[in-house]
């Protein structure tokens, strides 16, 4: 008896740490690696890119051409090759927008070169759709960044993208969760264990922080930074599980009289007019 208010009493305990540290990894911003010696600065139609901002994003129009130039100064002792300039487009770490253009340039230490070229944006209509964080990134030889300039981007596709398809699965996964979730409780088929009935209510709390996120975006509100959305996603899902696991534990008894009332519908399907008797 007294291993089982300890064990209680730790779950209790614990309950605040584990929220905490959850919200703490999803709040912390990922530390990224600063090119040395390079020094970037870009613009698009004439507009210096790091001076975008959700409230002033940069609008890409599917089937235009915009003019992208791209200053770069190498203050390091080697010779920096590039060999193409990426713009892409991320959410949640997964790309739904990118455009690549192939270059051959080598800067020399101490000098400076500057990239000019027409960048045809066809094929973005289908791609994206919305506000959404972007960079514009030169590729050296090995592949990997040399400089990257982030960006907001008011992208002026689709709805039937493949961003706005993603949020569209995400509605009808997140409105399966609540209605599982709402069917549980109106049946009285939640656990009598407060763990349990905390996970059965985290999935559609999940789903609804992702969801805001996502509908902000197109309806073009806020610009969904990874770490935010997912901050607000956590924020959601742990008020999802805190409602699950404060909520009345249900009766034993209504439990059974679900049970009974399963196995008579069962008996009654399978001998509808009172074979059984």
């Amino acid at each position: 008896m007294m291993r089982a208010r300890v064990s209680a009493a730790t779950r209790i305990v614990l309950l605040p740490s584990v929220f905490a540290l959850v919200l703490a990894v999803l709040f912390a911003a990922p530390v990224a690696a600063k090119p040395q010696g390079v020094d970037m600065s870009a613009t698009i139609d004439d507009r210096d890119i790091a001076e975008t901002s959700a409230t002033e994003p940069l609008r890409l129009q599917p089937n235009s051409t915009i003019r992208v130039a791209v200053a770069l100064t190498n203050n390091s002792d080697g010779a920096l090759r590039i060999r193409r300039v990426d713009l892409a487009g991320h959410v949640l770490g997964l790309t739904f927008f990118s455009y690549s253009t192939a270059v051959e340039l080598t800067i020399a230490p101490g000098r400076s070169e500057a990239l000019k070229y027409r960048l045809d944006l066809t094929g973005l209509e289908g791609q994206a759709t919305g506000l959404i964080v972007a960079d514009l990134a030169v590729i050296g030889d090995a592949g990997a960044p040399i400089a990257s300039i982030p960006l907001d981007t008011d992208v002026r596709g689709s709805l039937y993208s493949v961003y706005g398809l993603f949020g569209i699965a995400l509605a009808v996964l997140t409105a399966l969760a609540i209605a599982d979730a709402a069917l549980g409780i109106a049946r009285h088929r939640l656990s009598t264990n407060r763990w349990q009935r905390g996970l059965r209510l985290l999935a559609p709390g999940i789903g609804i922080g992702l969801m805001f996120g996502f509908t902000t975006s197109v309806l073009r509100w806020w610009v969904p930074d990874t770490g935010l959305w997912l901050a607000v996603a956590g924020v959601s899902a742990s008020v999802g599980f805190l409602l699950g696991y404060c909520s009345p534990t249900p009766e034993v008894e209504d439990l059974a009289l679900t049970e009974e009332d399963e196995t008579a519908d069962v008996e009654t399907a399978r001998f509808p007019d009172g074979a059984a008797s």
